[in-house]
Order: C-alpha cells, then sequence, then structure tokens
C-alpha cells in the first residue's frame, strides 16, 4: 500500500514540473472558504433561487473580504452558497453581513427546516489546499462539489495530492474555469470547481488529476472510487457569481 502510495506520489511531481514558471504558487493559500447546501421549503425553489441570485451584487458592494460567491440550483429543490475568503475575519464578516441577515429573516419561508436546522446546521467551512486561478469567471454555468472522506491512515496523503492538483489543474485543463481544493477538517476534504458547459466538466473527469485519484483511490480514499468519490459527485447550476 505504501510503495502505492509513493508511486503516486511520484506522478504528482512528475507531471507538477511541467507547469510553467507563470503559474500562480499557492495561489489563495490560508483563504478560508464555506459550503452551504440548503433545502427549499414546499412550493419555495423557484422564490428561493430569486433570493439567492438577487444577492451577488449585495455581496460584491458590501463584503471585500469575500473573494468569490457562487448561488447554485441543483437537483430536488436544493439550493446552496459556496464561496472563497481572504482569511477568518472576512468570513465572520460575511457571517454577520447583510446577505447572511436577509437569509436569516427569510429562512423561515425560504428554506426548509428555517434557519437553524436548514441554513446554520449544513455550513461546511474548510480551508484552501490549493486553487487554480478563475478565468472567464462570468462564462461558468455549471459547478460541482466533490466532498471526500480519507481512508484510515491516509488523510496527508490525500493532502499531499490535493495539494500538489492545483497546479496540474491549471497547466491541464482549460476548460475547468476556476478549481480548489479544501480541508474541511483532519479527515475530509472537498473539491469545488466550475465550467463553461457540461463538456468542460467531462475533460475535467478524464483529465490527469481525475485519472490519478482514481487510480489511487481504493488507497487513500474512504470507500474508493465508486462509493467515495463518484457517489459523493453534486453538480449543480450557477444562478450567480460576485
Amino acid at each position: 500500500m505504501k510503495t502505492q502510495v509513493l508511486q503516486m506520489l511520484t506522478a504528482l511531481s512528475l507531471i507538477s514540473t511541467t507547469v510553467t514558471a507563470s503559474a500562480m504558487e499557492n495561489i489563495m493559500k490560508d483563504y478560508t472558504a464555506s459550503y452551504i447546501e440548503m433545502p427549499a421549503a414546499a412550493g419555495q425553489a423557484e422564490a428561493f433561487a430569486e433570493f439567492l441570485t438577487s444577492a451577488a451584487p449585495l455581496v460584491k458592494e458590501t463584503e471585500p473580504g469575500t473573494e468569490l460567491w457562487f448561488a447554485l440550483q441543483g437537483p430536488e429543490d436544493t439550493l446552496a452558497i459556496f464561496d472563497i475568503f481572504v482569511d477568518e475575519t472576512a468570513r465572520n464578516a460575511h457571517f454577520s453581513g447583510v446577505v447572511a441577515g436577509a437569509l436569516n429573516e427569510n429562512a423561515d419561508t425560504l428554506v426548509a427546516g428555517g434557519w437553524d436546522v436548514g441554513v446554520i446546521a449544513n455550513i461546511s467551512n474548510s480551508t484552501v489546499l490549493s486553487a487554480k486561478a478563475p478565468v472567464d469567471l462570468y462564462a461558468a454555468t455549471t459547478a460541482t462539489y466533490i466532498k471526500l472522506e480519507a481512508a484510515p491512515g491516509q488523510s496527508e496523503q490525500l493532502a499531499t495530492m490535493l495539494t500538489a492538483a492545483g497546479d496540474i489543474v491549471a497547466e491541464t485543463e482549460p476548460g475547468t474555469l476556476f478549481w480548489v481544493a479544501l480541508q474541511i477538517d483532519k479527515n475530509n476534504f472537498a473539491i469545488y470547481d466550475i465550467f463553461a458547459d457540461n463538456s468542460g466538466r467531462q475533460a475535467h473527469f478524464t483529465g490527469k488529476v481525475a485519472g490519478l485519484l482514481k487510480e489511487q483511490s481504493s488507497v487513500i480514499v474512504a470507500g474508493g472510487w465508486e462509493d467515495g468519490v463518484v457517489a459523493n459527485v453534486k453538480n449543480f447550476d450557477i444562478l450567480a457569481i460576485k
């Protein structure tokens, strides 16, 4: 098993050497992130989507520390917010800001479970491990969020792979308009990325990083490729971006 992991890390190292000197190293290092998946209240999916869409200008006007903010719509009346902050202070400012306040006021109507159960209980905070800098940001129409749990004893190896992957995505995936790897806690990680269309997403899932993850997932990801990766892929339409 250790041999397999070493082979994977060696492969990552070899691929990383092809990254041009102009590539941004460690972009968004020490940035923080939040992901909130929220079920719409019965009959309120359209109204909730409109609310989130209208929030993007407010985030832009009032939250300078919120680097990126995405309003997302998934299947089965699921809405989500994904955002990146320059530091923990900026994240705290976001959750006490105008948009959070408006969502709090309207949560009993828009969100199944209201503010405490439907919003607060679903917040997943994380730190950025690596990223591909956003390009053609407002051309993006679709997004993917994947939560990964490290297999027992493999947290460090999974973190190492995800940290190395940002530059590889930047070098080899022009159709991936933004990509970020996240660490939620010691054993849990996530990937968030956006695409102009489904062809960009398909290219990503047949790319170098996905290939290496698939090859080694039986070792480093709890549940392996099918149950630990594929089963956790969540696809969204992008409603609005800051």
